[in-house]
């Protein structure tokens, strides 16, 4: 009698799964790295491992719909004559003309100043558009110095000085030609149509004393007015934040790795700096030893995505958070109702990164006229508002189930963990358990 063997059901690798062997097929077949815009996708810490313990029978909370619960912020009160009032805790991100549309810059600007909140600017200088409409413009002053114009700065509410990126800490961002039209030219001083790779560091300092000298320069070109803030992509955030602190920002900005980009490679968007979860307890500590913390605010960024992961940034320590790719979706990107011409392009609605190439059906990461005149600015902008809205009331919700009056008095012991990660990252309780791993070496 024979037997014939069954056949073995054919198992993928983990290690070699399908975009990885797509990614070796194009790198094997193109010779070069694959550049992308947004932020990380792998999977990694976020703040969907953290629960709140609302209250019960031993903390009493705020009636939703009677009681006050505030979500007001002031940022940049360190050392600036004139501090940034604004009505919610959620910014919006440096996200550049150029990178993006006209359109979308002036989206960007109507949204904030509808939910009384600020925008900012991004490498490449400041744009008419969004001056116009923004209530509140933070400048960025960043290592590349495109578009840089002392009297920007004097028309701007706030300078933020850009150190590092989530996605990619010691890296230079990328503009490829096909965005750079006679405009951008213009504005970044560089030729039409060619390639622009952003330098990684300042070219007039190198460390903290040369930073708190070049502090100094701002401020007195805008006459102590302005608050200063200070950007850093996740890596070392206990030393980076303390190192800011004594150069003398008022305000300090903590990008996590799930933060975008306009483009980079994408082997740095996926292997270089932290998860935001990661970043924002050493962040902290770093202002609790040296007696700043709330005196210098924390502003996190990085995979903000609702109104839950606002309250788990304040709860942690943070004092507002700010938002670049979520804003752009609530613009419109990504829309699956674009599905056929994302299809087009070789991916689909929801995977859509390949901003670099200027080709965005939804007209916000491009600078083709026809592509940019699909978004309407007032819409776009109104779209955006209501998101913040949204957040906004989310935060408040969950501040309120706390026993809270302002999310601002969100704290640690309104968290626990899912996972053994998460409770070590944000150094709060494993649920059920009063376990913080890690704790006794911190």
């Amino acid at each position: 009698m024979s037997y014939t063997n069954p056949p073995t059901t054919p198992r993928k690798s983990h290690t070699f799964d399908d975009y990885t062997l797509s990614e070796i097929r194009r790198a094997a077949t193109t010779g070069i790295y694959d550049i992308r815009g947004a932020g990380a996708k792998r999977r990694v810490p976020h703040f969907d491992d953290l629960l709140f313990l609302g209250a019960s029978m031993s903390r009493y909370p705020l009636e939703g719909y009677r009681e006050r619960c505030d979500t007001d912020v002031v940022l940049g009160s360190r050392y600036a004559k004139k501090p940034l009032h604004l009505k919610i805790p959620i910014t919006i991100a440096g996200m550049s003309f150029g990178s993006l549309s006209a359109n979308a810059k002036e989206a960007l600007g109507r949204g904030a100043t509808i939910a009384g909140t600020s925008t900012t600017t991004g490498d490449g200088g400041m744009s008419t558009e969004e001056r116009g409409q923004s209530q509140t413009l933070v400048y960025q002053y960043l290592p590349s110095r495109y578009g840089m114009n002392p009297e920007d700065l004097l028309k701007a509410d706030a300078i933020e000085i850009v150190i590092g990126q989530g996605a990619k800490p010691g890296g230079g961002g990328m503009l490829l030609g096909q965005k750079i039209t006679d405009r951008v030219a213009e504005m970044r001083t560089l030729p039409k149509g060619i390639d622009q790779r952003s330098a990684s560091r300042h070219p007039d300092w190198t460390g903290p004393d040369d930073l708190e000298i070049k502090i100094l320069e701002l401020r007195e070109i805008t006459d102590w007015q302005k608050p200063i803030f200070i950007k850093v992509g996740g890596a070392r955030p206990y030393y980076d934040v303390a190192l800011a602190v004594k150069s003398g920002a008022d305000v300090v900005v903590l990008d996590g790795m799930q933060g975008g980009t306009a483009a980079t490679q994408e082997v740095f968007i996926e292997h270089v700096g932290m998860p935001t979860l990661a970043c924002i307890r050493p962040a902290v500590q770093a202002l609790q030893d040296l007696g700043m913390h709330r005196k210098v605010q924390l502003i996190v960024s990085g995979g903000i995505r609702n109104g839950a992961d606002v309250a788990k940034a304040l709860a942690l320590g943070a004092d507002a958070v700010s938002i670049g790719t979520a804003a752009l979706v609530a613009l419109g990107d990504n829309d699956p109702l674009r599905e056929a011409e994302y299809q087009k392009l070789g991916t689909t609605a929801g995977a859509y990164d390949d901003w670099h190439e200027g080709k965005d059906p939804a007209g916000i990461t491009t600078q083709d006229p026809d592509l940019m005149a699909r978004l309407d600015p007032v819409l776009a902008g109104r779209r955006l508002a209501n998101y913040l809205k949204v957040m906004t009331l989310e935060a408040q919700t969950i501040a309120r189930a706390c026993g809270h009056n302002h999310v601002h008095n969100l704290e640690p012991e309104d968290l626990c963990a899912l996972t053994l990660e998460a409770a070590a990252m944000a150094r709060v309780p494993l649920a059920g358990t009063d376990w913080i791993p890690g704790r006794d070496r911190l």
